[in-house]
């Protein structure tokens, strides 16, 4: 297990020096049993704190930022009335003037002195949290060993954003108490944050030490203003290619794709990983970053990680859609990468309603509020395609395409052979310039034959910072 951290070691990790101020009032502790107030006074000579919470605000690398940090020895971080309402007043507060929030947890859950009364508080710092987020205001959180029960099951899992540190105990139920009650041990590893990160519970682990570098680079994309578009669109128009040249070249695996986007063209990029709801495809990436200085929510179809055992199934769809309501409710723009063969087509994706989660992307994307700019970075294949492309602004490729099925299963319904691939392609105005005749595309990036991904990276970028900017 790493290092413990305690409040006075975690602030002065991850704020400026000398920027912290305290908004916590004095407990009173003086109408608790005798027994209990014994408790509370040994806890806190134990830990130097006068309760399990400490509140404030403090500079990240200049930025203001309110903290919330748990103190676990403490009587194991637990939370009281007292904390309870130390942390509503905070998150209130951070409401009230406007800051992002970083939430860092180490927690066995209520306080069991306290019984009920400090059980229903999880609600209203859940309530509080929900306000914050309702207001557009950035909400981090970051999990420590150990953090269950409660706090896990109410604040600890609300965040915009959600990181545990290596090998960190996170669970709903703390595995003595499992034991204890039914008999028998918790299957070891199933409660540590690598697992919950590989099934998308959490976002990701992360040292503490590197907390300061990843609340930078959170905030950077959140709070910073965007900045001059610096790369220079393209204005020659591509030279005429055979369509099914251009259906060929886009499954190369040498071809540009959503990864290769962000690698050349994007800064302050942040990866977060599945649904938080326990599922997980790497067919899609949602991602924090900034498109040639522009910050926006990324959701992109990453082509490579599609094939045919790992195709684009109904839980990348759901990330997909995390991703759009992040850039709703944090009120940033949103760019969706198209570039799939299709959606999976098996019992399991019709089971877990792939036709639906195709509906509920493309009438989230219609309706979201925020500049919204969709990309056909290379093949568009059917209701796959479809979920992210129905943006204010499309911007295509010129070797981008956009088909209800393959070429190939087009032939099929047409002539009964695949032979008519090629012809059905032409006919079927699938390519990126019949795309902006017919008004579906308006922006088409031409391509050269010296590009190489990073210049291709960088024009597709150029058009994107300018739709937005415009937007």
């Amino acid at each position: 297990m790493t290092r413990r951290w305690g409040v006075r070691d975690l602030v002065a990790l991850v704020l400026d020096p000398d920027s912290f101020t305290s908004w916590d009032e004095p407990v009173d502790i003086s109408g608790h049993p005798a027994a209990y107030r014994a408790e509370l006074e040994a806890a806190a000579e134990k830990a130097g704190t006068d309760e399990s919470v400490v509140t404030g605000r403090g500079l990240v690398r200049g930025r203001p930022v309110a903290v919330v940090v748990n103190e676990f020895r403490f009587l194991g971080g637990s939370i009281g009335m007292a904390a309870a309402r130390r942390i509503v007043a905070a998150v209130r507060r951070a409401t009230a003037e406007g800051l992002p929030l970083l939430a860092t947890t180490a927690s066995g859950g209520t306080r069991m002195q306290e019984g009920t009364p400090a059980f229903w508080q999880m609600a209203e710092i859940s309530r509080a949290v929900m306000d914050h987020r309702a207001a557009g205001l950035p909400y981090l959180v970051h999990l420590r060993h150990p953090t269950t029960g409660g706090v896990f099951a109410s604040w600890g899992s609300l965040g915009h954003v959600t990181v545990a540190e290596p090998g960190a105990l996170v669970g709903f139920l703390g595995p003595k108490v499992y034991e204890a009650l039914n008999g028998t041990a918790f299957p070891d590893g199933v409660q540590r944050a690598e697992n919950l990160a590989a099934h998308g519970v959490i976002d990701a682990v992360v040292a503490t030490e590197d907390l300061p570098e990843l609340v930078d680079r959170t905030l950077a994309v959140l709070i910073d203003p965007p900045v001059a578009p610096a790369l220079e669109p393209r204005r020659d128009v591509a030279a005429p290619v055979p369509v099914w040249d251009s259906v060929l070249l886009t499954r190369s695996d040498e071809r540009l794709g959503v990864r290769e986007l962000t690698r050349y063209a994007a800064t302050d990029t942040l990866a977060l990983g599945g649904t938080q709801m326990g599922e997980r495809d790497a067919s899609v990436i949602v991602a924090l970053t900034r498109l040639d200085g522009r910050p926006c929510v990324l959701v992109g179809q990453d082509r490579l990680r599609q094939t045919a055992t790992t195709p684009l199934g109904p839980a990348a769809l759901r990330e997909a859609r995390r991703g759009m309501a992040l850039a709703e409710e944090l009120r940033l723009p949103l760019v969706t990468v198209v570039d799939t063969p299709g959606a999976e087509l098996s019992q399991a994706a019709e089971e877990g309603a792939v036709a639906g989660e195709i509906a509920r992307c493309i009438a989230t994307l219609t309706t979201l509020t925020v500049p919204t700019v969709s990309v056909i970075l290379g093949q568009g294949c059917g209701g796959g395609a479809l979920a992210l492309l129905p943006a204010r602004t499309v911007v295509a490729t010129s070797n981008a395409w956009l088909s209800p099925l393959p070429p190939e299963g087009a032939s099929v319904i047409r002539h009964g052979d695949v032979e008519h691939a090629a012809e059905m392609a032409q006919a079927q105005g699938v390519d990126a310039a019949s795309l902006l005749a017919a008004g579906i595309v308006h922006h088409v990036v031409p391509e050269r034959p010296e590009d190489g991904h990073a210049s291709l990276a960088r024009a597709v970028a150029a058009v994107v910072s300018r739709a937005l900017a415009e937007a």
